[in-house]
């Protein structure tokens, strides 16, 4: 998905594209004013931009939230027009006029107007508005093109000469190398430390790339399956860990965890965007199959359901997991059922993924799965073990499949 944007301009075609994410929607036409010296890149001298928290009908005003945080005050009047526009549109050619009424919380919106000098007050002239509606069923459909046409995998070789990106990609089959062209009409990019949403990446250079690095790419494969046609490519550099809950703080969304590779204390910031996931224990569903890369049926590995629409699998409806056949992790995670932090208890087991931030003993979760002991005991059995030890290391199997970095739109 393209990166969204307003271009603050109304008299100039191709005004605005703008969608799920405000932070995105910083990047702005030659005539745009810069952004404020805030920071935020969701206000600038002439617009603010952000989801509506509060609407007062009788004071007939609005307060938005930015995707950085700020509380704008959306003063309306008589004067004010009101404008609705889908995502992904371009110019306001199919925009549609709507009035004060049609305003909801949770909608996003452009409010133009000269913003007051501590960023806090814009009287609109013009409210451009996308509906959350709009934006959900918008999502849906990304995230559906994403699934049937993308791909996932591991960066193992950059080749800067001819910009070309070999992943290894976890199939069915097994792991497979594949290659990725990336020419100039490719759109590029990137998480940014400490980002958590898809959305949010921004636009890269081939040279910022680097093995290891997480790829989800939009596009089509050949038959043969060892090449990719790329329209978009989105990467980042990530880390995994687990862990068991320490201490829970709700009111900062901050979780405490023993890093179970390094054993180092690690604090966990859980934002509103980030993804939460249970695994099921036992008892709470089907089985799931463990199957060897290149076996067959198997046994069991496990208890646990991993249900989720759409799953399939070996029998009793449980999902299988590994090659041979049956569905990788990567696609199980996805399915599982997700949850809110307030369903995660001191004591949990967890896996964390974020990007790498300024501060190594900070991670602000992307995606975070609880009850992950049953799970990181299966990838941890999958794992060659040394001479002489008894039990496989519970983190052992971190790398194996879980690639849950990059999330979709």
């Amino acid at each position: 998905m393209k990166a969204p944007f307003f271009a603050l301009s109304l008299a100039v075609t191709g005004i605005l594209a703008f969608g799920t994410s405000s932070s995105a929607l910083a990047q702005t036409s030659p005539a745009a004013a810069p952004a404020a010296q805030t920071g935020d890149p969701s206000i600038s001298a002439n617009r603010a931009l952000g989801e509506v928290k509060v609407i007062d009908a009788a004071a007939k005003q609005l307060i938005i939230k930015t995707d950085a945080g700020t509380l704008v005050t959306v003063t309306l009047s008589d004067a004010t027009s009101y404008m609705r526009v889908a995502p992904g549109e371009t110019t306001l050619t199919k925009a549609t006029k709507i009035t004060f009424a049609d305003v909801a919380e949770g909608d996003r919106v452009m409010a133009m107007g000269k913003v007051s000098d501590d960023h806090k007050l814009v009287p609109a002239r013009t409210l451009i508005v996308m509906t959350k509606a709009d934006i959900a069923k918008k999502q849906e459909a990304d995230r559906a093109e994403w699934k049937r046409r993308g791909i996932l995998g591991i960066i193992t070789a950059l080749k800067p000469e001819t910009k070309e990106i070999t992943i290894s990609s976890r199939t069915m089959a097994g792991p497979q190398s594949v290659i990725i062209p990336v020419s100039d009409k490719v759109e590029l990019r990137r998480y940014a430390p400490d980002s958590i949403k898809f959305a949010d990446a921004q636009t890269a250079k081939f040279e910022e790339l680097k093995v290891g690095d997480q790829l989800r790419a939009l596009g089509e494969r050949d038959p043969a399956g060892t090449k990719f046609t790329a329209e978009k490519v989105v990467t980042g550099s990530f880390k995994t860990v687990a862990g068991v809950i320490t201490a829970i703080d709700p009111a900062t969304g901050e979780l405490k965890i023993n890093d179970m590779q390094t054993k180092q204390p690690l604090t966990i910031v859980v934002k509103q965007d980030a993804v939460l996931r249970k695994f099921p224990s036992a008892g709470e569903g089907g089985g799931m199959m463990m199957v060897r890369p290149g076996g067959g049926g198997g046994g069991a590995a496990g208890p646990g359901a991993g249900a989720g629409p759409g799953s399939g699998g070996g029998g009793g409806g449980g999902m299988r997991m590994g090659g041979g056949g049956g569905m990788n992790v990567q696609e199980m995670l996805e399915r599982l059922p997700t949850i809110a932090l307030a369903d995660v208890k001191v004591g949990d087991t967890i896996i964390v993924s974020s990007t790498r931030g300024a501060d190594p003993s900070r991670l602000t979760a992307i995606s975070l799965i609880s009850g992950a002991d049953t799970l990181l005991n299966m990838l941890a059995a999958r794992q060659p073990q040394t001479a002489g030890q008894t039990a496989p290391n519970p983190a052992a199997g971190l790398g194996s499949g879980i690639q849950f970095g990059i999330g979709l739109p």
